[in-house]
């Protein structure tokens, strides 16, 4: 145990207060509100009958995704990116995850050619906001191939397996789950962990932000997320009702 307290109170290896609300979308084939403690994130999934141009007579499908923060989401306001002309580096790094973590757990042969978009829109941040966006597209990804399959647009589920992501971090030499703003501003190593419940490792970003961390770190870390993202997974399947493991 450490002497370190948390700003949340939180024990080491607790999360937020988690709520994923499947369907919170009037219009989208799949939605998911994704609230992880006070960042709240808005994934829906959109169905194209298109696929990129590098995909067609392929017979495959693609799961892409986009990323934007509301100018209201943080402490003051930021202006839109598309009234600056262009998106930054972060938020295309950003997106870019959300769909390679989609992608790796879907057999795009069985999506046939069609393309689902996923928008992920941050009404609220503090703290992991691509996490719980990597989270909440899940399930709404999940939904709207439920959706394809309810209307006999394909025959098979195309979703193999459950992805879901959570950071951690080091402070005090002490290994953190799950980082809000307060916490993750003041974090000597910054790390978010994208896994599958099949125990996979899609994608893990972890960055000093003084001196390098140890090997003994990264994998407390990483056995925190492991603990982090297993209980996600139980909150993915809730929101869709589906059997809990």
């Amino acid at each position: 145990m450490t002497s370190f307290t948390r700003p949340s109170h939180r024990n080491h290896d607790e999360l937020r207060s988690i709520e994923l609300i499947a369907g919170y979308s009037r219009y989208a084939e799949g939605s998911c509100l994704a609230k992880f403690g006070n960042t709240h994130v808005l994934c829906t999934a959109s169905i194209d009958d298109r696929v990129p141009p590098f995909l067609r007579n392929t017979g495959k499908g693609w799961v892409t995704a986009e990323y934007g923060m509301l100018p209201r989401s943080t402490h003051s306001r930021m202006d839109r990116e598309a009234a600056r002309g262009k998106q930054s580096g972060r938020t295309q790094e950003i997106q870019r995850l959300i769909g390679r973590s989609l992608r790796a757990t879907t057999d795009l042969t069985l999506l046939g050619e069609r393309q689902i978009k996923i928008d992920c829109d941050v009404l609220q941040a503090d703290g992991g906001t691509r996490t719980a966006a990597i989270t909440g597209s899940w399930v709404a990804l999940r939904a709207a191939t439920e959706k394809l399959l309810l209307d006999g647009l394909i025959t098979r589920q195309p979703i193999i397996s459950q992805v879901a992501a959570i950071s951690c971090g080091i402070i005090a030499q002490t290994a953190l789950l799950d980082l809000d703003y307060d916490e993750d501003s003041q974090a000597e190593t910054d790390a978010n962990f994208v896994l599958t419940n099949d125990n996979g490792i899609v994608e893990v970003q972890a960055t000093a932000e003084g001196a390098p961390y140890s090997q003994n770190n990264l994998l407390a870390m990483l056995d925190l997320a492991r603990k982090g993202v297993n209980a996600l997974f139980q909150h993915q399947l809730k929101a869709l009702d589906l059997p809990i493991s």
